[in-house]
């Protein structure tokens, strides 16, 4: 593994996106305009750091009918990916666009069951990664340690990569302060999670300052949604509104926004200019239709338009 950008993804999925008119109870629901593509949190994110032209590779834990199918979808896009076989299948997520009320319908299943030898595979092949970020991405399957992504951090630290997590649960809390992890990406949700109490934007940009100062992570990335994002790191806290854009899909906006700064802090960006141009990916993931991601003329084109 030579990439400088590695992604873990531990529970990924054949992303299916398609068109409806109406969705109603027992009606059969005809759609059109179908999109498949590979998803999953760090798949996500190492297509976005792929199209901002950087040298990235993704890791997966894949099986049956459905994980070559996954394959497949990443070769078509030329990404340079790891398959780690897994026994149960890969999980197919659909997400549907109802035209006529503009209401989008995301329907996600449950992972297959995963052995601990599975994930002991990936840890294995992991290891031999040389390169500078290490992202892990998106939720643990069934089955695995809870302790997996502490175990991801630790081989980040002995090979000197930077750890990325972006994830929830009790494994996000249990992780932070076990391991050094460079960014950590919450929703308000999630960072109310890890604090322990409810947030409003000015609690919530204490609550990331707080996890710094504690010596959790260097930089904590909160995304808002409509409202922005906010970036704690050792020199203060920033703010950004969102940038308002005609939404076609929510799809893989915080994957986009995570990308973009992972890709900006390997080409060595300052730290301002890095939290613009993901809050910039972001809001140009919502641009596109389903499952398609951020387009980087648009990611540019937003990055210019991004101030503080």
């Amino acid at each position: 593994m030579s990439a400088s950008i590695l992604t873990v993804t531990l529970n990924p999925a054949v992303d299916v996106a398609a068109d409806a008119g109406l969705v109603r109870p027992i009606h059969k629901i005809r759609t059109s305009a179908q999109i498949y593509d590979p998803g999953g949190g760090g798949i996500n994110v190492a297509r976005v750091v792929a199209r901002l032209g950087g040298d990235v590779e993704a890791l997966h834990l894949s099986g049956g009918e459905t994980g070559d199918v996954l394959s497949a979808l990443l070769d078509a896009q030329r990404l340079k990916h790891t398959r780690i076989p897994a026994k149960g299948a890969t999980r197919i997520a659909f997400n549907v666009f109802e035209r006529d009320t503009g209401f989008e319908y995301r329907f996600v299943p449950d992972s297959a069951e995963t052995g601990a030898a599975e994930i002991a595979a990936c840890l294995e092949a992991v290891a031999q990664f040389k390169g500078n970020y290490l992202v892990a991405s998106g939720s643990l399957p069934h089955g695995a340690p809870e302790d997996t992504y502490e175990r991801l951090g630790e081989i980040a630290r002995n090979n000197g990569a930077r750890y990325v997590l972006d994830t929830s649960g009790p494994c996000l809390k249990r992780t932070l302060g076990a391991v050094p992890v460079f960014l950590v990406k919450p929703s308000l949700r999630e960072l109310q999670q890890i604090s322990g109490r409810e947030l409003d934007e000015a609690s919530a940009r204490t609550a990331a300052r707080e996890i710094v100062d504690a010596g959790l992570c260097e930089m904590v990335a909160v995304t808002l949604g409509r409202q922005g994002a906010i970036l704690a790191h050792r020199g203060g806290v920033l703010r950004l509104p969102a940038t308002h854009v005609t939404t076609l899909s929510a799809v893989g906006a915080g994957d986009s926004f995570l990308a973009a700064m992972v890709w900006a802090f390997s080409e060595n960006w300052p730290v301002e200019d890095a939290f613009r141009i993901g809050v910039a990916a972001g809001a140009a993931a919502a641009l596109t239709p389903g499952t398609e991601l951020c387009r980087t003329e648009d990611v540019h084109r937003l990055f210019t338009e991004t101030r503080f």
